[in-house]
């Protein structure tokens, strides 16, 4: 039997790469809410540089781990390696459903959640994304979304996406509760 604190579909979050701890911070919260991976990405606009990814890798692989143990969580995410932004287009674009949060528009998340058992969602870094990066997104074949009216810090929007996607998703939880209240 499924997993009660697990959603039915993986939501893998490609978040750009955040400077100082913002990481940490994306990485307890999204395993907290259920993501099944969390990827980090550099694109044009990242202030934060490579350094000692190896190191932080394995405290971020920690941080999931504790986040999901406090959770009560089925499984424990992954945190993937940082990658280059065409690394992480080509990875998001092959998930059955793959979705670009923009601050430039699009339809509301919540709307293109159907179809497929993996969903991505890409979120920016505090500088968003350049027009070209959009284009690219695009043309790789996601989707482009809004979060709506307002602009979001980079490491409230991942969350926030992701807390619309699992919430709005059928699920073992969803259906164990449907199941009670009729």
């Amino acid at each position: 039997e499924a997993c009660v604190s697990e959603p039915s579909v993986r939501v893998i979050l490609y978040v750009g790469y955040p400077k100082q701890d913002k990481l940490e911070h994306i990485i307890q919260k999204a395993t907290e809410l259920g993501a099944a991976r969390i990827v980090p990405f550099f694109s044009r606009f990242c202030v934060a540089a490579p350094k000692n990814e190896e190191k932080k890798h394995a405290r971020y692989a920690r941080i999931a781990f504790e986040a999901a143990k406090q959770a009560g969580r089925g499984l424990i995410p992954e945190v993937g390696l940082p990658l280059t932004y065409p690394q992480m287009l080509a990875e998001a674009a092959a998930a059955a459903t793959a979705l670009f949060c923009s601050e430039k528009g699009g339809a509301p998340l919540h709307r293109r959640l159907a179809g497929g058992n993996i969903i991505a969602i890409v979120t920016g870094s505090e500088g968003g994304f350049s027009p070209e990066e959009a284009q690219a997104a695009v043309q790789a074949g996601c989707v482009p979304v809004t979060l709506g009216p307002r602009i979001l810090r980079c490491e409230t929007a991942p969350l926030a996406a992701l807390a619309v996607a699992v919430s709005a998703l059928p699920g073992p939880l969803i259906e164990l509760l449907t199941r009670l209240l009729n």
